[in-house]
């Protein structure tokens, strides 16, 4: 570990510190022979401290996304829309689902705002009126070429962000604490959590860091997964009660999705529960929560083909008035060979409810049993209070659907196509290709829904990118030795690593805008990128997000009108965040994705900050 200080500096005095970089809108593009590629990437690798894959994605990118193209957005509105969402709810009426109230409201203290993850800022003073004065105040430049997906926070006027192996905080104590270990696969973190001046992250090597607040110290380190097998800890955590709560992403052969409950000042493990059967001999690193055995019975594996999967990769949602713990649970393994793993594959491609004082299990509601499309529940849901008063869980899976799942029932309200499906009951094959929507990296990715109590809309963004697969024999499949990549595909390229993705002149991201009540679409923004960064509503009557080509967008709620974009440099694969700084509304967004999955431009990893000009419009 090593702590890097930065002096003084804040964002309302326009970044003044070495720190900060006053943002450089972009000039003309300099194209880049392969050769000089290659003598890049060469120094790259020699001076970076970045994984293999990420610097192989930065070579690849350099290449790939040379002809991309500029940013486009095509708004639709639904005819024959007549749900609840009709129209904006007076402003007397604007927030009244927000948990955080008026104390935090300018703050954004956990990876979705709030615990029950609405994504709703109750801000306004940047509004659909006043959004035409936005732009660009400064940026925070990582320095680092990764896939930047970090969540950001803002905590009593600090600004915390995370990389694979950095912490930092800006704007009030600047400082950033450097861990040093390897990464072994994809460089990322989806970021930190904070309680009672304490911070918290996951790691590439399986473990949970704790620092200071304030100085960026490390207090303590819990283990919670072997890297040697693959297991990282990479999920944003949430903190509430004195406990952390955050689980292992695993995907790999013979490898088990499990959520922990740690103890916020020691690190102690106060609870496991394992999100797939458990055998005897998987390892124990604290007291079991306690999960039906029933669910064994649901995998009908061959003794050779180990249950895996359901791990948790991005963040979590938890009620503080009933204690509840949702934890959305990945796919099984081998992903696209669901004749090896008959049955339901309990709890994989679900939303797994735990007590959060126990970690005993309470419900599940799962989307795709037995899936074959590497089909996870891939970001934490929403618990909204809808206009007509239904307590509602709001998700967006990567099976391109938005999912309303009444709580008092635990029955299914609505499933509403948000992007494009196609060919999805078709079996995989080995002699054959099978090509299916949304692909193993489309539909809801890492970042979930917002919802806005002001028109009753449920805001999701999406990929459009389909996949190719062809399957591995069984002899084949059944050789992968535990630990290792287990998808199942033959893979001719070996960038086939979640199968052969369609070209990518063809992607397309979508926002959709839903009743919260009806599940009818009201609204439907097409762009020609992928969106997988954060969606945000606010109490502005605007909806920012955006794209994998670096433009950022905002939205009318309402209309789905585009009132304001820019282009940031870098691909937008993180939070966008809105708070109060210095006495004004300001919006936070992390671009500069760089990942061998997404041949996205090249760019350092950077927190981009933008507020209106000075006289405010």
């Amino acid at each position: 570990m090593r702590a890097v200080n930065g002096s003084g500096g804040r964002c309302d005095t326009f970044c003044r510190t070495s720190q900060w970089s006053l943002f450089v809108k972009r000039g003309a593009r300099l194209v880049v022979s392969a050769s000089a590629v290659i003598v890049v990437g060469a120094i790259a690798i020699a001076f970076s401290g970045g994984s293999p894959l990420t610097l192989l994605g930065m070579l690849l990118n350099s290449v790939r996304s040379a002809g991309n193209a500029s940013g486009t957005l095509t708004v639709e509105a639904n005819s024959g829309f007549t749900g609840s969402a009709a129209q904006r709810a007076p402003a007397a009426q604007r927030a009244p689902g927000d948990t955080a109230g008026a104390a935090d409201g300018g703050s954004w203290g956990s990876y979705n705002r709030t615990l029950t993850s609405e994504r709703y800022s109750p801000l306004d003073a940047i509004n659909v009126r006043t959004v035409r004065g936005l732009k660009v105040l400064c940026s925070y430049d990582t320095r680092l070429r990764e896939s930047f997906e970090t969540g950001p926070l803002v905590v009593e006027g600090a600004l915390i962000g995370t990389t694979a192996l950095d912490i930092f905080s800006i704007d009030r104590e600047n400082w950033r604490t450097h861990e040093d270990y390897k990464v072994r696969t994809l460089g990322l973190n989806r970021g930190a959590s904070y309680l009672d001046g304490r911070l918290f992250r996951g790691t590439m090597d399986g473990r949970v860091l704790a620092y200071d607040f304030k100085t960026g110290a490390r207090l303590w380190a819990a283990s919670l997964a072997d890297p040697r097998n693959g297991e990282i800890v990479d999920a944003a955590p949430i903190a509430w009660n004195r406990r952390v709560y955050v689980g292992v992403a695993t995907g790999f052969k013979g490898m088990k999705g499990r959520m922990y409950a740690l103890s916020a000042a020691t690190g102690g493990i106060l609870w496991e529960t394992y999100l797939v059967p458990r055998s005897a001999d998987d390892p124990s690193r604290g007291p079991a929560g306690a999960m039906p055995q029933s669910a064994a019975a649901t995998w009908k594996n061959a003794p050779d083909v180990p249950i895996s999967g359901g791990g948790t990769w991005t963040s979590y949602t938890l009620d503080p008035a009933t204690g509840r713990l949702y934890v959305p649970a990945a796919n099984p393994s081998p992903d696209f060979v669901s004749r090896l793993r008959e049955g339901e594959n309990l709890y994989t491609d679900s939303v797994v409810i735990l007590d959060a004082a126990t970690g005993g299990y309470l419900d599940h509601f799962q989307i795709a049993p037995r899936d074959w499309h590497d089909w996870d529940v891939s970001n934490a849901p929403a618990i909204i209070t809808t206009r007509e008063g239904r307590r509602l869980l709001s998700f967006a899976p990567k099976d391109g659907h938005l999912y309303g799942v009444d709580l008092a029932s635990n029955t299914q309200v609505y499933r509403s196509a948000v992007t494009r499906v196609e060919n999805v009951d078709a079996p995989l094959s080995t002699d054959r290709d099978t090509h299916f929507c949304p692909g193993a990296v489309g539909g809801g990715e890492w970042n979930g829904v917002a919802y806005d109590p002001q028109t009753n809309l449920i805001f999701t963004g999406e990929t459009e990118w389909c996949t190719t697969v062809r399957l591995q024999s069984d002899r084949e499949i059944k050789a992968v030795s535990n630990g290792s990549v287990w998808m199942g595909n033959v893979k001719i390229d070996p960038l086939d690593i979640v199968g052969e993705q369609d070209p990518h002149a063809g992607w397309a991201g979508w926002l959709y805008a839903t009743d919260a009540d009806s599940g009818a679409w009201k609204w439907r923004a097409r762009t020609n990128y992928p969106i997988v960064g954060g969606v945000t509503a606010t109490a502005g009557g605007l909806v920012f997000f955006g794209d994998m080509g670096g433009d950022f967008y905002a939205v009318d709620a309402v209309s789905g009108r585009r009132v304001w974009s820019t282009k940031l440099d870098g691909a937008i694969g993180g939070g966008i965040i809105t708070y109060l700084a210095g006495g004004s509304q300001k919006v936070a967004v992390a671009a500069g994705l760089t990942s061998i999955l997404w041949p996205t431009e090249q760019a350092t990893a950077k927190i981009v900050i933008l507020g209106l000009d000075r006289t405010g419009h």
